[in-house]
């Protein structure tokens, strides 16, 4: 059968509004067999890699993922918590608590969940559980403030993907970017206003983002420009000049070149030039993670000390923030204009279309 059968399905289903919350995924253990699995799945997303797929088999089946596993299962074991990954706890309370505030709004017409694009619980997984609870509108929220095909539109794919195996289509909407958002930015300025209150300023505050290949800049992609955008939009709010900020970019990978400047190299520049002290914030992670943890909160940080900087402070994600949570609900809100009045169930509609056939 070339469509999937909801066998949960009932006319007189009340119609919902769905708001799928997304985030980049993450193994289900810090073991190398799960490592494996997962680094398959996202790195076979042609969004991600944008090299020749027969070439990028070879590479990925009989290098990377004879190598990379083990490393990486170390490397997660670190970050690992009671509560498993921190992305996953994450992403579990900021869907929870934003489930809550659109649900006292709202009433339970809104059905909110998350899922990730690589690993679990999967994209298609959920699309399918919020169908057959009778969502008919659905919102789909990547937690990616910054536009990347390599995130954002791979997303996309995955929801497309999903809903052309379904018979009946809902409505959808889809969030892009909120890169410049002024609650998500007040958010942002107001996490480092209050880690100054609490430790003080640093010489140097650094916006760290996530890297992608330069020649993704060059073939189109907006994100190098919006990650910019972010960092200016802070500042301003902070009152910061051009000498008191700077933008670099993370976790490259490969030979090719990505997105400079790279943030362990520019540490290591400014604690030979004689800056003492530095806070690094990433405005591009909504959640903390093995890359915001492990990369940026310990291995720059000895970079950057080994070099002759002397105090190295790593400002959290807004994670579950209230102040986040908030602004995630405004912007959610935004975009379910005209949809979040309850509709009449299947059956009503079936018999309103009677009603008027026989009046004709």
């Amino acid at each position: 059968m070339k469509y999937q059968s909801n066998t949960a399905f009932t006319h007189k289903q009340q119609d919902k509004v769905g708001v799928l919350v997304t985030n980049l995924g993450t193994p289900d253990a810090p073991k190398k067999a799960e490592l494996k699995r997962y680094l398959k799945e996202f790195l076979s997303d042609p969004r991600v890699v944008e090299i020749p797929k027969l070439l990028w088999w070879f590479v990925l089946n009989l290098v990377i993922l004879n190598i990379r596993p083990r490393r990486s299962a170390k490397s997660y074991a670190k970050v690992w918590t009671e509560r498993g990954s921190p992305l996953m706890f994450h992403t579990q309370d900021q869907t929870e608590a934003l489930r809550t505030k659109l649900q006292q709004q709202y009433g339970n017409d809104v059905i909110v969940e998350f899922a990730m694009r690589y690993g679990s619980p999967s994209v298609d997984s959920v699309v399918d559980n919020m169908l057959t609870q009778g969502v008919r509108k659905l919102l789909v929220l990547p937690l990616y403030p910054q536009y990347s095909a390599s995130t954002t539109a791979s997303t996309f794919d995955a929801v497309a993907q999903s809903l052309g195996k379904q018979r009946w289509i809902p409505e959808l909407r889809f969030v892009t970017h909120y890169h410049d958002n002024p609650d998500y930015i007040q958010a942002l300025a107001d996490k480092i206003r209050n880690h100054w209150q609490q430790h003080g300023r640093a010489d140097k505050l650094i916006f760290s983002y996530h890297g992608i290949p330069k020649r993704y800049l060059l073939n189109g992609d907006p994100y190098h420009c919006e990650c910019y955008k972010t960092s200016r939009l802070i500042a301003q709010a902070l009152g910061l000049n051009e000498e008191q900020h700077f933008t670099c970019f993370q976790s490259r990978f490969g030979r090719e070149e990505w997105l400079k400047p790279y943030t362990d190299e520019s540490l290591k520049e400014f604690a030979t030039q004689g800056v003492k002290s530095v806070q690094v914030v990433c405005p591009g992670f909504s959640a903390d993670c093995l890359e915001t943890i492990e990369e940026i909160a310990e291995e720059n940080r000895d970079y950057f000390l080994e070099a002759g900087g002397e105090r190295y402070e790593y400002i959290a994600a807004l994670n579950a923030d209230a102040a986040h949570i908030q602004a995630l609900t405004t912007l959610v809100e935004s975009h379910l204009q005209g949809w979040t009045i309850a509709s009449e169930n299947n059956n009503q509609r079936c018999e309103r279309a009677k009603a008027l056939g026989a009046q004709q």
